[in-house]
């Protein structure tokens, strides 16, 4: 509401403006309200009946007439009537005489649920303007056809970012539908770009996904750590973290059998920072490794990227350090110097790296074989327990493990596999890694390149 008034706090908005962003609101539910379905206004009639299912702008029951269905509406953001006994507003305590219903509240209950309001009452008291910013929501969250995502962060200056981006979206879905807009992006592409608001400071953010339909509601939340905007701007200022963010990016993007993008690599690496509230969700550091581990294209130089961004990532937002460099050079002197091909050895290392006792077996070996055939082998015992224990985040070690015995591989040159190499097509992948993290691309935010 405050983005869409031009304001820069909430606390500016005034009766004015209320005013204003009410009428902008009714305007767009009730153009879209009336529109065909072959219409591509008719792309923002489906995300408000994502949210307000039984409202009077998305019954079916509605009326087809543009007079008709704004007259029936404009009562909804009219002012307080004093003259009413006036009750305290369900969100912000204001005193307020209207009551709503579940019907034209987001995420509030669906038909499938019981009445929760207090005996005696015909809906929650809710302010003018807590109703207008209830209608305002969706120009300021990442919208679906079927969905919405609203941000939280501790950083009001990162909300407003996100709100800011949005309405501009929404106002493209009112007047030319999804169909004019780039396929693939997120909204935490969104929110990571909204967080250099934070300037590398700690904030913690929130992505609130849900769909408040008449049969199958739900909500999905997703958190960031509040050191993840200091790691944004360490990556932004370090170039081969940025190249290893970009390669990141690059390696996730996918592409239809037409070339065109299916799902944007940039949306796909800001999700990585975000973890499901449920658990379900993929982390940086297990993209990174699986990356590591499952192409052969690397060179030495992005080996070296993708495995320093892992670390950064563990030392910023989570507060690990391991010293990894004693068991990592113990498993690469094995993989070049132990019986057998270095290929099979480092399969043979992969295939254990994850699972602490059959690492603990591996390392036993490693270093009695290498011993036995006159090498010096030097590590600290200590440096074993993070990664053979059974302890929280216990994974982590061991998935970084294997991003520095590659990086100790590639260092010594030791290479199982060197696949031919294009050099146009190298040449390409080169200028595209020089570009810059989290860019806004506004063509292909809106527009879709």
């Amino acid at each position: 509401m405050t983005v869409i008034a031009e304001r820069e706090r909430p606390d500016q908005v005034t009766s004015e403006d209320l005013d204003g962003v009410a009428r902008s609101v009714l305007a767009d539910a009730v153009h879209c309200a009336v529109a065909a379905r072959t219409v591509a206004a008719y792309d923002w009639w489906k995300v408000l009946f994502a949210l307000y299912p039984n409202s009077k702008p998305t019954h079916a029951g509605r009326p087809r007439d543009k007079a008709l269905l704004r007259e029936a509406m404009e009562p909804m953001f009219a002012p307080d009537d004093d003259t009413q006994a006036p009750r305290p507003c369900t969100f912000c305590g204001t005193p307020a005489s209207v009551l709503w219903a579940k019907s034209m509240l987001p995420l509030f209950d669906t038909n499938k649920a019981l009445n929760s309001l207090p005996p005696g009452m015909r809906g929650w008291p809710v302010c003018r303007g807590c109703r207008v910013a209830m209608w305002a929501l969706p120009y300021g969250a990442w919208v679906t056809a079927g969905s919405a995502t609203v941000l939280s962060c501790e950083s009001p200056a990162a909300e407003y970012e996100f709100a800011a981006r949005n309405v501009e979206r929404a106002r493209r879905i009112a007047h030319i539908g999804f169909s004019g807009l780039g396929a693939g992006a997120r909204p935490e592409l969104v929110a990571l770009r909204a967080l250099r608001a934070v300037d590398g400071g700690l904030s913690a953010t929130t992505l609130w996904s849900f769909k408040n339909d008449n049969q199958e509601p739900w909500l999905r939340v997703t958190r960031t750590r509040r050191a993840v905007p200091r790691f944004l701007a360490i990556v932004d200022g370090n170039k081969v973290l940025r190249r290893g963010w970009r390669l990141m990016e690059l390696a996730l993007t996918q592409r239809d059998r037409e070339g065109l993008v299916s799902a944007d690599g940039a949306g796909e690496a800001a999700r990585l920072v975000f973890e499901a509230e449920d658990g379900r969700s993929r982390s940086l550091l297990s993209q990174a490794h699986r990356l590591l581990w499952d192409t052969d294209r690397w060179t030495g130089g992005d080996r070296t990227a993708l495995t320093r961004l892992a670390f950064r990532y563990e030392k910023e937002v989570h507060g690990m350090e391991p010293d990894l460099k004693g068991v990592a050079t113990l498993i690469a002197d094995w993989i070049e110097h132990g019986s057998g091909s270095p290929r099979g050895r480092l399969a043979e290392y992969r295939n254990a790296g994850l699972n602490g006792y059959q690492l603990g077996q591996l390392l036993y070996q490693a270093g009695y074989r290498l011993k036995l055939d006159g090498r010096k082998v030097e590590v600290d015992p200590a440096a074993w327990q993070p990664l053979i224990g059974k302890r929280p985040r216990a994974w982590e070690h061991r998935m970084l493990l294997g991003a520095e015995v590659l990086r100790v591989l590639g260092e010594r040159g030791i290479e199982v596999a060197e696949p031919p190499e294009d050099p146009q097509e190298r040449k390409r992948v080169e200028a595209l890694l020089e570009q810059p993290v989290l860019a806004a691309d506004d063509e292909y935010y809106f527009g879709g390149a």
